[in-house]
């Protein structure tokens, strides 16, 4: 279910990714205690609770909405109460995904159709500008993705498609696809 509109044509309601897709996704495709995670569009930070609790690995959630920024915080105050896990590995930034620095340790980046296309290809761009100064092999990981992200990506010289992993009824659109660069 999709909540709340945005003023701007540019950024997409918010809706969680079903915690049973999450399952599924990560039974094919584990990640790692090492890796990094970027959410952007992270809302109330679901995705970044599930990835730290099986993974244990640092995940960052970039939100431009305050009132679901603020929801993440009292929600990793939540988390963090009842672990012994290390509470830095969380973190929530308030900002605009386009405007996020990224840094030399982030290698997966997550969108579930947060914004429009252009907003998609700065950041990939940013990406890009990334991996120019600190090669590394980096993947994008789209969750119900739009036919325009999914052309973009397939069409990108940088990126290639390495994995597609269908869940829940295995609609058309019910699916992720994960991408890695391919120079690094």
């Amino acid at each position: 279910m999709q909540l709340g509109f945005n003023k701007s044509s540019h950024y997409h309601r918010y809706e969680p990714t079903p915690y049973e897709h999450l399952e599924q996704l990560f039974q094919e495709f584990p990640l790692y205690e090492t890796d990094h995670i970027v959410d952007f569009g992270c809302g109330k930070g679901r995705l970044n609770f599930f990835i730290h609790h099986l993974f244990q690995s640092t995940v960052t959630g970039i939100e431009m909405n305050e009132e679901y920024y603020q929801d993440a915080l009292v929600n990793l105050e939540h988390y963090s109460k009842n672990r012994k896990s290390r509470k830095e590995k969380i973190r929530f930034l308030l900002g605009k995904a386009e405007d996020y620095s990224i840094q030399p340790q982030d290698n997966y980046f997550y969108f579930f159709n947060p914004f429009s296309l252009p907003l998609f290809q700065k950041i990939v761009s940013n990406i890009m500008y990334s991996l120019e100064e600190n090669s590394r092999l980096v993947k994008v990981i789209l969750y119900y993705p739009s036919d325009e992200y999914q052309f973009f990506m397939e069409s990108h010289p940088f990126f290639e498609k390495e994995v597609e992993v269908k869940v829940g009824n295995k609609k058309d659109k019910d699916k992720f696809i994960i991408y890695k660069s391919m120079y690094w």
